[in-house]
């Protein structure tokens, strides 16, 4: 079992230090920056990006269509599919009741 504690041995990973951290949210800003400003040159110059639907023509419409997915997908695995596969706190010490009630033999 891995010793999380400030006195283990091991290094701290890439991402426990908050500079770290910084940049890669900096680059990511930077990466979505540059996107939208690309599609935005699109609009300008006249590019044709052969949409489907009317909507699909707006600066930054994928930019948004992807965020709002994103938090749905979130919202909808919290909140429905959660308590559908979740299992109680106590769920393996049910087990183990039922087990020596039984007179089976528990290997830990």
């Amino acid at each position: 079992m891995k010793d999380n504690s400030p006195q283990s041995d091991e290094s701290p990973g890439w991402f426990d230090r908050k500079e770290n951290v910084k940049k890669v949210l900096v680059g990511l800003y930077i990466g979505c920056g540059l996107l939208l400003l690309i599609d935005l040159i699109f609009r300008i110059v006249g590019f044709d990006k052969h949409p489907y639907f009317k909507w699909e023509q707006w600066p930054g419409f994928y930019a948004v269509y992807g965020f709002v997915a994103c938090v749905l997908l979130v919202l909808v695995s919290k909140y429905i599919l959660r308590p559908l596969v979740m299992r109680g706190e106590d769920y393996y010490e049910k087990l183990e009741k039922k087990s020596e009630e039984k007179g089976g033999v528990n290997d830990a």
